[in-house]
């Protein structure tokens, strides 16, 4: 009995880990993933910003960012005077943190299978390593704004 708690107990925090973020929606500049709430503190740099509202309308150059377009996807292109913000890939974030660098990210619930995505480095809250899924992984929560 005590091993059949145990394992639902198990079970319910992975799942728990692993639930995406509702509140959170993401945007990609010049092929790094932020969030809109990132370019919205930062909107007197942006340029142009295109909103797309379902994975069907996204352009061929974001649909491998398609998985992160649950609530829609920005695109957002900042001024050329402003120049970028700091980013790294995650097979980076991963190393550092001892993972190996293909190890899938969580940021918000939502899993990065590909590691050489770049991500801001401004979205991070907080980033820990969590078994999801029994699985050691990278969990990154991001910035309320």
């Amino acid at each position: 009995m005590k091993k059949i708690l145990y394992s639902l107990l198990i079970f319910a925090s992975a799942t728990l880990f692993a639930q995406k973020n509702p509140n959170v929606k993401f945007a990609v500049s010049n092929g790094n993933v932020g969030t809109v709430a990132l370019f919205d503190s930062n909107k007197e740099h942006v340029q142009k910003v295109n909103v797309y509202k379902t994975k069907a309308n996204l352009p061929q150059n974001l649909k491998k960012y398609e998985f992160l377009a649950d609530n829609g996807l920005s695109e957002v292109t900042f001024k050329s005077s402003f120049g970028t913000l700091d980013f790294m890939s995650l097979a980076k974030f991963n190393a550092q943190n001892g993972l190996p660098q293909d190890t899938p990210v969580f940021i918000e619930g939502y899993e990065f299978k590909n590691t050489d995505i770049n991500i801001f480095a401004d979205i991070i809250a907080d980033m820990k390593v969590e078994t999801v899924d029994g699985r050691k992984s990278l969990v990154i929560t991001t910035n309320k704004k």
